[in-house]
This record gives C-alpha cells, structure tokens and sequence, in this order.
C-alpha cells in the first residue's frame, strides 16, 4: 500500500523516529498508526539496550520554574558527545523531562536509588491496611507487593506515565529519544524545590 507524506510526517512528529524508519515501520503494519508506533517503541528499546553501556559525559543541567516560581527544577541529563548536548531535540528532551518533575514530583531517578528502608515502610503500611480491610490472608503479600510497585509507579521518574502521553512511562520515552538521537542519553539526578516545603518533605 502507499503511504502518504503526511502520514510519515504525522509518526515522526509523535515518536521522533527517522523518516525512513517511520516509513517502513507504517509499511509493515499496513498503514496501522498504532502497529507503526509499537514497531518504534520495540525498535528503540531493542537500541537503547546496544547504546546503554557507552559513556555519557556530555549533556546540560536544565533549569525550570513553574507557577510564578513556586516550584523549581534543576535535572542533570547526560549524553556522549558536546554536539549532541547543543542539539534543539535533546534540549527538548531534558525540558520535557524537567516538566515532567515539576508536575508529578518524583523522588527519585529509577527504583534502585529506593533505600531500603523506605520500601520496607511501605510494606508495612500496605500489609497493615490490607489486614484492617480484612483481606485473607493468602493474598496479602500479593497485596503488599501490589501496592509497593503503585508507590514506586508514582515516585521513581523513570516508571511514571510521561505528562503528554499517558500510555508510555518516562523510561520509554527516554528510549524513544536514545533511538532517534543515536547516543546513549541518562537521566543523572534532580532536585525539585516547592516554596513552603520543610527540608524533610
């Protein structure tokens, strides 16, 4: 079948792909938007995973302030090279990125950076309300582990659903944009600032 300009031009604006990986992804899945899109996800997980152990040491502290500066965000994300750094779509990246932050206010990068302690917390807390809504007791640890991946799914950056499309996770997107860039890229560290918040929050 044919594929139209626009169509392509329609999937490269939506997933960030080449042009000629958006025409033969939307060829192969016979002019189905959604398949084409599958196709380029599938694709730049496959490639993000060939480009994850390359150095990246380049890269931009991005600054955002939201709501007349009651919310500040500094992220710190990394790339292979200083041309890449100063490219128009990895600044758009590590501005989305740092929206994402100031809206949904993770607390931490990816799950492994969790101390312990805090996951043990949470286990506790969802056991406890599992027993007090008189759950069997069978099923309480599947509960529990239930719940810890929902507090997880909305305080590690990399697992929340992405502000603009709710159906793919920052991890994704980041991925989509390791495929389309073709350098490594990571997420490094944040902070986000709220006026009013105790140095505990």
């Amino acid at each position: 079948m044919s594929i139209s300009a626009k169509d392509i031009k329609t999937l490269r604006e939506r997933t960030g792909a080449g042009f000629m990986d958006c025409k033969k992804a939307l060829e192969d899945s016979n002019g189905d938007f959604d398949k084409a899109v599958e196709f380029l996800r599938k694709k730049g997980l496959a490639q993000a995973a060939k480009r994850a152990d390359r150095e990246a040491s380049e890269g931009v502290l991005e600054l955002y302030n939201h709501g007349d500066g009651r919310v500040g965000v500094m992220v710190e994300i990394n790339c292979e090279t200083d041309f890449v750094a100063r490219s128009e779509k990895f600044r758009k990246f590590a501005h989305e990125i740092a929206l994402q932050i100031a809206a949904l206010a993770p607390r931490w990068v990816s799950e492994d950076e969790i101390p312990a302690e805090v996951l043990e917390k949470e286990r506790e807390i969802a056991r406890e309300r599992a027993i007090q809504e008189g759950k069997p007791e069978k099923v309480i640890d599947r509960i529990v582990e239930g719940r810890v991946d929902k507090f997880k799914d909305q305080f590690v950056l990399l697992r929340q659903a992405y502000i603009r499309d709710d159906k793919i996770t920052i991890q994704e997107y980041l991925h989509e944009n390791i495929a389309s860039i073709g350098e490594n890229i990571i997420i490094r560290r944040f902070v986000r600032w709220a006026v009013g918040e105790t140095s505990q929050a």
